[in-house]
């Protein structure tokens, strides 16, 4: 075989295990949390320290490859990802899980950011369509089965494997990367920005981590307040050297084009309200309806599947139909589909979750393949590296603070509606001894089954029913915020979106370049 088809060989099973370790992660946050006596927080993290590390890295891992070689990038991205992947099976606290997961993210960001132009130098002409489209293929398929897979591997060998088995995966990438793949980079890279990768970081964590601890803290502490205005000024800091900077990893001229800033404002909404929503469907699957890691992965693959099976047909009509057509109708789905979950309540089953799931799956299909094409096609040629880049950013900027902002109004939500029915239950006072008179905090953490080992049975029962009702209305409201938020990136894309900012010859060669269905995931 060509070294060509090596490149992708090597490139597909890196990205699949990348994407697969995003997807299997979701469901089995409720055994983890259980075997790590983890919080509520601690699982949020789990996601968002990922997220947080891929975004914050992903710009300058590029600009790293340009420099020094995307090969060598991606194969250390490779080594990273795979040491970390070990590090958070063997992990015995929840802090020790995430910060591996931290780690595992800057390896991704390695390996994300030098993939495609691995692939780009390796192939030319109808062979590089032929390349994206096998590799688009590939990974849209580790996202369609990633809950299933998590849900086999949770349910038969616990959660500790869907980390283990990324090793042989990672082995055997490296092998054929430092055997078959060529060296490729910019003869005339523009340099590494330390000052905006420093500055963007440092606002990403320090917001993410205010919206985290708010509930605990106080949204009007010290703590939280400081960390807030220590985000805004690092982002204005940011934005002032990105603006100053000859070569900039984050160039602020391409927002000049409305095309460009809508395909990013679609890329943030997307992340933010369906797949942030992941989590907490997630956890009402398992932890409120009581189903195992495989019986919750079997029940996303409506969502899963539509969205894998509608991608394909949203490529052929990219260059048929308008794109603001294809973003916004896609977002409007997806704003009707997590509107369709609200219909929940506390005596529902699953099965009422089965049209929004479908509607939502057959958005994000419609959304997937057109963004991507969007972002790259409305920029100049020699810019679609960062566009790229930034869009991709957008996405993981997007599921760290979509998880993060919802999650604080989740838990309050969750603890004013509990406590409130405990009190009209007449066991709130039993509860709050056993809870150390703190019930709002217990609740929060999220560990209800420990606090119910120490109640006698009415009360546990009282405990029981209180949480499921409580965890059912938090659940809804944060899906009628994530249909806005869903809603809010359709009119942008209606608004800002046009055809006519298409570079010339893009329309024909965006559907090749497509994303992954799953890469914001």
């Amino acid at each position: 075989m060509e070294r060509k088809w090596w490149t992708l060989v090597a490139v597909s099973l890196a990205i699949f295990m990348l994407l697969l370790d995003i997807t299997v992660v979701n469901v089995a946050l409720p055994d983890i949390q259980h075997d790590l006596h983890s919080s509520f927080q601690d699982l949020q993290w789990v996601v968002d320290a990922y997220a947080l590390t891929l975004a914050a890295f992903l710009l300058t891992s590029g600009s790293l490859g340009d420099q020094i070689g995307r090969r060598t990038i991606f194969i250390w991205g490779l080594v990273v990802f795979t040491l970390s992947s070990a590090v958070c099976g063997l992990s015995s606290t929840p802090l020790m899980l995430n910060l591996a997961r931290g780690v595992q993210g800057v390896g991704g960001a390695m390996m994300f950011a030098t993939a495609l132009a691995l692939i780009a130098g390796a192939f030319e002409g109808r062979e590089r369509a032929q390349a994206f489209g096998i590799y688009g293929a590939v990974t849209g398929a580790a996202v369609a089965v990633g809950p299933l897979i998590g849900g086999i591997i949770t349910s038969a060998i616990g959660w500790q494997w869907i980390f283990y088995v990324n090793v042989p995966i990672g082995i055997a990438a490296v092998i054929v990367s430092l055997r078959r793949v060529d060296e490729t980079r910019d003869p005339h890279p523009g340099g590494i920005d330390w000052p905006g990768f420093v500055t963007f970081s440092a606002s990403l964590f320090m917001l993410v981590f205010a919206l985290v601890r708010g509930n605990d803290s106080g949204w009007g502490s010290t703590k939280i307040i400081l960390l807030l205005v220590g985000a805004v000024v690092s982002m204005a800091l940011f934005v002032l050297i990105e603006w100053r900077r000859r070569h900039p990893m984050f160039d602020l001229t391409l927002f000049a084009r409305h095309s460009f800033t809508g395909a990013n404002i679609v890329a943030f909404a997307i992340s933010a309200s369906i797949f942030s929503m992941f989590l907490y469907l997630t956890l009402y699957i398992q932890d409120v309806l009581g189903y195992s890691p495989l019986q919750a992965g079997l029940r996303f693959l409506p969502i899963t599947l539509l969205s894998f099976a509608v991608a394909p047909l949203a490529g052929r009509l990219i260059v048929k139909v308008a794109p603001q057509i294809l973003l916004g109708g896609g977002l409007v789905l997806i704003a009707v589909g997590l509107l369709l979950m609200t219909q929940i309540d506390a005596t529902s089953g699953w099965t009422v979750l089965i049209p929004g799931f479908v509607i939502a799956g057959a958005g994000i299909g419609l959304v997937n393949p057109p963004l991507a094409a969007t972002a790259i096609g409305v920029v100049a040629p020699e810019k679609s590296g960062m566009a790229s880049g930034i869009n991709s950013t957008f996405r993981q900027v997007g599921i760290a603070t979509g998880i993060a902002a919802l999650g604080a109004l989740f838990q309050h939500r969750v603890a004013e509606e509990a406590t409130s029915s405990l009190t009209a239950s007449g066991h709130g006072a039993a509860v709050a001894r056993a809870a150390h008179g703190n019930v709002g905090s217990a609740l929060q953490s999220g560990n209800v089954r420990a606090l119910a080992a120490h109640l006698p049975v009415p009360a546990r029962q009282a405990l029981e029913s209180a949480y499921h009702s409580a965890f059912t209305a938090g659940l809804t409201e944060i899906l009628l915020v994530a249909t806005a938020i869903a809603f809010a990136g359709a009119i942008c894309a209606f608004a800002l979106i046009r055809r006519s900012d298409f570079q010339a010859g893009s329309h024909h060669e965006a559907p090749a370049e497509v994303a992954p269905a799953g890469a914001a995931a």
